[in-house]
């Protein structure tokens, strides 16, 4: 899953697609927003997701992957 989208979408958006993902999947995120890496490091601690990369994309767009 490859998604931009403005925060707090992207968090939300994986939260509602994790239901249909497999142990192993690593969904890629876009989000463009100041609290977007906290969010998604919060929510993966919270569901005991591994937060595999972060990569900035210039302001404060960033990719990250998530490991199911």
């Amino acid at each position: 899953m490859r998604s931009v989208l403005s925060c707090p979408q992207p968090v939300l958006k994986i939260a509602v697609k994790a239901a249909d993902m497999k142990l192993g999947d690593i969904p890629e995120v876009v989000g463009d927003c100041p609290t977007f890496e906290r969010d998604i490091r919060v929510w993966c601690e919270r569901l005991n997701k591994v937060l595999l990369s972060i990569k900035g994309e210039g302001g404060y767009k960033k990719k990250l992957q998530i490991q199911f």
